[in-house]
Formats: structure tokens, sequence, C-alpha cells
């Protein structure tokens, strides 16, 4: 779709709706891949088996939350394939064409934080490979710079400075890198998880092999009550599954507007989503009862495991593999998201390229203070507590007060349809704030709340902003449709 005479505060080429969309399923199931294979979503699903208590609970409850992830990323994924435009461009349609500014705002701050979090994570795999040479540990050891050791922030600069290759000829080459990172981790995932099963002389699905009080010293500042395997327990896994992908329920119409159709987003997402889910944590949760039988400890990072291979040549391998894998997820979740948020603010001055550049830049920024350091499931779940209102706001409005139907051409217009007051939608920022009041402000900043809020904060936010703003439609509902000249 072509657009003319757009307002020139609201457009760029990066901005315009897709004019090639030849991603299929296979691509679209790549997104997938490279947001889940990471050594984020491995430690992360490796910490929360430690909850489930046995490996039929953890399946259960990763299905059960996998689902939910697919259901959610189909109805954006669709916004996206019909639309053909970037995330902040179709949050102008319920937020205003200046209000998505917000939206757009704070979905490139928590990018950004990932963003840091993601290369830190590909860069302590290098490092662990690294000190496996005596003078590069007494290096490690003794060397520090900027609160970190001089290796860690070499490694972490090295990394970071390799992910902005990859984006320098747009989106394609994303896709392209994807397509290849994807598999390749699948087969270094199987390789070790088999390698550590034989070398512990098997394994059952029936028995976890890890003892109660290894798991309840694991647990014990995660704010659950009880013991692992207990039905709280197993909601605190699903909730925080699910919210583990926050960011990217917002932004995947980025790459859904790619796709050569609506059939296309449906396959690539359910096997790329429940099917790629299930069995990514299968392998995640045999790894990590393997890696205690053999070892004698729960090593939650597959780093931790590699770093003990007796041979450097597989080490090297698991340990580059992960890396690449990370700047995949960093790649597809992060600096895509976080460079047409940017842009999107001063689009006739920053193209998407520059807006990565200035996400990048933040988290080069951020990486002295680590703010992602700490348990897994607290740092996911406050995170992504910030974002659920802006869902629950983006998805009503879509669904239930537009019923699907956006005039593509009024995004980009100062003027017209979506201008509401001033630019603004006044129902969306009341309902997105109501929302974050509940989602993120009490739980973190209050005692008012029981200990456990925190943990559903993201479901909180979404179906709070959700209703209030379904409400405040009702009682103030939008202008008729002014159409703008196509």
């Amino acid at each position: 779709m072509e657009i003319r005479n757009p307002s020139p505060g609201l457009y760029n080429e990066d901005l315009a709706p897709a004019r090639e969309r030849n991603w299929g399923a296979f691509s679209i199931f790549n997104v997938w891949t490279s947001d889940v294979h990471s050594l984020w979503g491995y430690y992360l699903a490796a910490s929360l088996f430690m909850l489930c208590g046995s490996f039929v609970n953890f399946i259960l409850a990763i299905g059960i939350g996998s689902l939910v992830i697919y259901f959610l990323m189909s109805l954006i994924g669709y916004a996206g394939a019909k639309t053909g435009v970037p995330y902040p461009v179709l949050a102008r349609s319920s937020f205003g064409v200046w209000g998505a500014n917000l939206a757009a705002i704070v979905r490139a701050i928590v990018a950004c934080f990932w963003y840091g979090a993601q290369t830190s994570a590909a860069s302590g795999a290098v490092v662990a490979l690294l000190v496996r040479n005596d003078a590069i540990m007494a290096f490690h050891q003794h060397s520090h710079l900027l609160g970190h050791s001089t290796l860690d922030v070499i490694c972490y600069v090295v990394i970071w400075a390799l992910q902005l290759l990859i984006i320098q000829k747009g989106m394609e080459t994303v896709r392209k890198f994807q397509d290849w990172a994807g598999p390749a981790v699948w087969v270094a995932m199987l390789v070790l998880a088999i390698w550590l099963a034989v070398k512990a002389g098997g394994l059952s699905f029936f028995d976890n092999s890890i003892p109660m009080d290894v798991l309840l010293d694991k647990t014990k500042d995660v704010g659950i009550s009880g013991q692992p395997g207990t039905f709280w327990a197993l909601m605190a896994v699903g909730a925080t599954w699910v919210t583990y992908f926050a960011a990217l329920y917002l932004n995947f119409c980025d790459f859904s507007r790619f796709a050569k159709n609506r059939e296309a987003v449906t396959k690539g997402n359910l096997w790329g989503l429940p099917v790629n889910l299930i069995a990514f944590s299968l392998v995640a949760g045999i790894t990590t009862i393997a890696a205690y039988k053999v070892y004698g400890e729960v090593l939650l990072h597959p780093d931790e495991i590699s770093a003990k291979f007796d041979s450097w040549v597989l080490a090297g391998i698991a340990a580059l593999t992960f890396a690449v894998a990370t700047l995949g997820i960093n790649v597809v979740a992060n600096f895509v998201s976080a460079a047409f948020d940017i842009s999107n603010v001063f689009p006739k001055v920053i193209s998407f390229k520059k807006g990565g550049y200035i996400a990048a830049l933040i988290a080069l920024v951020l990486y002295p203070f680590a703010p992602w350091e700490g348990g897994a499931a607290h740092f996911v779940n406050a995170i992504g507590s910030v974002m659920g209102p802006l869902l629950g706001v983006i998805l009503t409005d879509y669904y239930l007060v537009a019923k699907g139907q956006v005039n593509v051409p009024a995004l980009y217009q100062e003027h017209g349809e979506y201008r509401y007051e001033g630019g603004w939608n006044v129902n969306a920022l009341i309902a997105t704030a109501v929302g974050a009041v509940f989602s993120t402000i009490l739980p973190t900043f209050t005692d008012l709340l029981p200990s456990w809020w925190g943990i559903y904060g993201w479901f909180f936010g979404v179906v709070i902003g959700a209703v209030v703003y379904f409400v405040m439609a009702t009682l103030r509902p939008r202008r008729a449709a002014v159409r703008a000249p196509a």
C-alpha cells in the first residue's frame, strides 16, 4: 500500500506499510526459534523447572502457558498481517497519532533492558569458554572495570558490536540470520541433552532426581508459598512463562506484517510456539536433571554446563552456538522493536537503523548497573508487568471497538481519523494509567498488595487496562470516522 501525502512527523520509509510480504510459515516459525532458543530462555525454563517438583508438572504448566502465548501472539500477529504496519504505527489507532509515542517509548525502554540482559548472557557464554585457560582465568579474577571483571566488559562490548553488524542491511538480513541460527541452536541443545543423559546413565520422566531440599533452597526467594509442585507453584510457573513474552505480544506485528497471509502466521505460530516451546522446555528439563546426576549440583545456565566439558572443542561449539542464539533473540525481540519505536517518535530525523543504534547505546550504558542480574522470574515479572496495560488497550480497541477495521492511510495523517483529542486518545491513556497502578506501581513500590501479586502483575495489567478501556470507549465513543485522503 502506498501512502499519499503523509504528515512528515508520522512517516518515513521504515514505518511505512510493508511493500514486500514474502515471509512464509517457516520464517515466522524461526522468529520463535530465535526468540526462545537463547541462554535467557533456557535459564528461565530451568529455573521454573525447580518450582514444578516433577517433569510431568513442568510440562503441564509450560504446556498450558504455551497455549496462552500462542493465542495472544496470533491475535496481534493477525493485526500485523492485515495492516502491514509495525507496532508503534498500529498503536496510533488506539492511542492517537501522538499518544502512540508513549506506548512506543515504554516498549523501547523495556527493549533496552532486555537487549542488555541478552547481550550479557551471550558474552557470559564466551567468558565461560575463555576462562578454561589458566592465564585468562587469572586475568578474569584479578582485573576489574566498571564493577565487572575486565574480561566480562571486553566480551560484552564485542558481542554488543557484533549485533550491530547483523542489522546493517535491514529486515531481510534479520530473516536470513534467524532462519540459520534457530535450527543450529536446536542441534546444539539436543547434543547437549543427549550427551548428558548418556553420561548420567539414562533418565526417567517420572523421577526428577533432584531432592526436595535442593529444590526448596533454589526456590526460597521467588515469593511462592508452599513447596515446589503445589498448585500455586505451578500457577506461578505458567504465569511467569506467559509474562516472559510480554514484550513480543506488543511488537510481533513488526514481523507478521511481512507474512504472505494470515495462514502463514497461523502455521508459523503453531509450530513455533506451543510445539517448539514445549519441546525446548522438555530439553531444558532433561539437561537440568542430567547435569545434576552427573555433577551433583543444579546448573541453571548452559554455559555453566559447557564449562565442565573435558573437550575444548565441545565446549567451544556449545558456547559459540548459545552465544549466536542469544544474538538472534536480541535482534528479533529487542533491536528491531526499539529501532521502530524510537524512529516513530522522530521519524523525520531517526531512521530504523538510527533508532536501533540509540537502543544499543542505552544498553551499553546500562551494563555497569546490570539491572538484569538476580533471579530470572523476578526480572521477567518486573519488566513484563509494565507492558500489560498497553496490550489490553490495543487488543480491546482493535477487536472489540474497531472490530478489526483500521484505516491504514489515516495512521499517517496528523489530522485524520486517529487524531482524537489533539493527537491523544484520553480513553487509552486513562486505561493504561489505571492498569499500571495495579500491575506495576502498587506491587513494586508499596506493601499494599499481597506478595504474590507481582507474579501475576502482567495479567492484572492486561485485564484491568482492557476493561477500563472498553468502559471508557462505551461512555466516550470515538467520533465518526473521517477518512484520510488515499
